[in-house]
């Protein structure tokens, strides 16, 4: 499969490459057409301590090289990626080193947040990291029931937030079950973003979600410098060049390394609409 013609084509389209070499090639051809970027190491979910260390010591490679190069870029990062299920305190002393890079380098880490088992571990992680650091950014998911209260808490604490929907598979007792909640709920959160946060960063290609986040930010009297939407390398192109003609400021989500094939065939398991919106995206423009 990995060597296969259309695994060929899926890895050019959705991932920057295998390497940081290609990765950093592609943010640096992005950052020319007035779009930042995030680089995201594949792999989560380590299985063991050694594995935790050299996750951290790529995204460390990254920063490294993302402070070389001047480029506008973060790095977006998995907890369980660096140890979490093993360790909640080495997990945090593997990111804490990167955060740490992050801020000499003036950029931030984004935190991603995984499914809703780690959802108090991840915003402890944050919330410890932001006090000492700054230079993070927490996730909030629109489809997990709690995540009201969780953005009001983070807006009032001061730490920057990314909204996105979220696409793990979760009980109706977690997470609202149709996407009719969650779109209601998505631009309820983004209203309060809009209002309340700081840099916010709203993830989405729905042109329905970024018709409702931009109306919040007109309403809360944002300028165009205040906040950001983000979007995944390769999906809705034409979205984004309508963004970024229209001046707003893009990030991508560039994902890159060998890890490719288990973080889709994961991705797809877990929410099988997930394949549909990816066939959708593979030939469009």
């Amino acid at each position: 499969m990995e060597t296969s013609p259309v695994a060929a084509r899926l890895t050019r389209r959705f991932i920057a490459g295998l390497t940081l070499e290609q990765a950093l090639a592609v943010c640096r051809k992005l950052q020319a057409e007035r779009i930042v970027t995030t680089l995201d190491h594949l792999g989560e979910s380590v299985t063991s301590l050694a594995e935790a260390a050299a996750s951290r010591d790529a995204y460390l490679m990254a920063m490294e090289r993302i402070a070389a190069g001047n480029l506008p870029s973060t790095v977006s990062i998995k907890p369980t990626q660096f140890g979490m299920e093993l360790s909640e305190e080495i997990c945090r002393a593997n990111v804490e080193q990167v955060v740490a890079a992050a801020q000499r380098a003036g950029t931030r880490v984004e935190v991603d947040m995984e499914a809703s088992p780690y959802a108090d571990r991840t915003l402890r992680l944050v919330r410890a990291l932001h006090g000492r650091y700054g230079s993070v950014r927490g996730v909030i998911q629109a489809y997990l029931r709690r995540s009201e209260a969780d953005l009001e808490a983070l807006c009032r604490e001061g730490i920057p937030v990314r909204l996105c929907k979220g696409a793990y598979l979760e009980p109706d007792s977690v997470a609202f079950p149709k996407k009719s909640d969650v779109d209601r709920n998505y631009l309820r959160l983004a209203r309060m973003l809009m209002e309340r946060g700081f840099d916010p960063a709203i993830a989405t290609h729905d042109p329905r979600m970024v018709d409702g986040a931009l109306q919040a930010a007109c309403d809360a009297g944002l300028g165009l410098d205040k906040f950001e939407f983000q979007m995944l390398y390769g999906i809705r192109r034409d979205l984004q060049n309508c963004l970024t003609a229209a001046g707003f400021r893009l990030r991508l989500y560039v994902p890159y390394g060998s890890a490719w094939y288990p973080y889709f065939m994961r991705r797809l398991a877990e929410r099988p609409a997930n394949l549909l919106f990816l066939a959708r995206n593979f030939f469009r423009h």
